[in-house]
């Protein structure tokens, strides 16, 4: 009994289906407004038949439905799915920590993920021509060759390596203190950003343009590859995660208590870390850093759904996806013709609402 009672907390609530249709809702209208709006606007009707003839409207002679169909297709559609993705990726990744920590303000940046994925860009873009010189290759990287396969990887692999030093220090005989955790990926996401921000000062102007578009975070540069790339990476994760609610329901009462109601708490933890490690490295690997989805997210369907993590962590999936869609919009809409890196809409949505959550625990701490 008490196990069940473990797997549901005693905060949690059906989210019903009035919640789940409001969320569909939600992000049907937002891949509309993707799909839709832009430098070139195109009617909902023009998109759904786009969509469900795959190259154009019936009577293919029109070539106002033939460039409709060209940026919908290789443009918006690509950029839309990647979206879905990394948002579903932070998002769910913020729920876990969250879980792990037992603190709602916890962040998948706090284990320097973000940060070490950052700097493995960096490194490619500041260092990458000085490596081919080296290596006896002349001319600078192509374009088309390092935001595809490169850089990418690199970003990757620095959120990777991040992650198994933060393990390596935080483990202690077989065993992974939380706080020793938190405060090792804190001092990480500061080591890593000051090596960032040595290659900065190192880069030259075209480099800095790089390292400004990457760290600020961007849906810009998607295709159909990238797409591809990254549903490998966090399409597992997003399928896996609801396997550990259980797990983390128990956690919630510690870790002690959730020991002895049967969960393998050290084997949750390394699960967490690696799932939360695949999943924002291949979205900044995808669209650079992008901060404040994995804390707004959960928080919001917490106060809607409840705390219970096999409902959470799929909702957070959904939202997530929506949000990055919507902030990609404004991002494309707000100084039209041009488009505003989307960390910036991220960032202007997600600080006060975290200033909003540190206030509403601080007034509830001293009543």
């Amino acid at each position: 009994m008490a196990e069940a009672r473990a797997a549901r907390p005693s905060g949690a609530r059906r989210p019903g289906l009035v919640v789940w249709a409001i969320l569909g809702l939600v992000l049907a209208g937002a891949v509309l407004m993707s799909l839709g709006l832009g430098a070139v606007s195109i009617p909902p009707g023009r998109v759904a038949a786009i969509l469900l003839h795959g190259g154009g409207e019936p009577g293919g002679g029109d070539t106002g439905a033939a460039r409709d169909a060209l940026v919908i297709l290789n443009i918006r559609l690509p950029r839309t799915l990647l979206g879905l993705l990394v948002g579903a990726g932070l998002a769910v990744s913020g729920a876990l920590m969250q879980g792990l920590f037992r603190n709602p303000l916890a962040d998948p940046a706090l284990v320097g993920v973000s940060a070490g994925s950052g700097l493995g860009a960096a490194t490619v873009i500041v260092l990458g021509d000085r490596l081919r010189a080296a290596l006896g290759l002349a001319g600078p990287l192509p374009d088309a060759i390092l935001p595809e396969a490169i850089l990418p990887a690199a970003a990757f692999l620095g959120g990777l390596a991040a992650t198994l030093a933060l393990y390596v220090v935080a483990s202690r005989a077989g065993r992974t203190s939380v706080a020793t955790l938190l405060l090792a990926g804190i001092a990480l996401a500061a080591l890593a950003s000051a090596l960032t921000g040595l290659l900065v000062y190192a880069s030259d102007d075209r480099q800095l343009r790089d390292l400004t578009f990457w760290l600020l975070g961007s849906l810009g540069g998607a295709t159909w590859a990238k797409v591809l790339a990254s549903a490998l990476a966090i399409l597992p994760v997003l399928v896996l995660v609801p396997w550990l609610g259980r797990g983390l329901n128990a956690l919630v009462l510690g870790e002690a208590e959730a020991f002895h109601l049967g969960i393998a708490v050290e084997r949750l933890k390394r699960r967490v870390i690696l799932l939360v490690a695949l999943a924002v490295g291949a979205g900044v690997a995808a669209a650079g850093v992008i901060g404040f989805v994995g804390l707004v997210v959960p928080h919001a369907l917490r106060l809607l759904i409840g705390p219970e993590h096999r409902r959470l962590l799929p909702a957070c999936a959904v939202l997530g996806g929506t949000l990055l869609v919507l902030a990609d919009v404004a991002a494309r809409l707000v100084v039209a013709p041009a488009e505003l890196p989307i960390g910036i809409v991220t960032a202007l949505v997600g600080a006060p609402a975290f200033l909003w959550l540190l206030l509403g625990r601080s007034s509830v701490a001293h009543d």
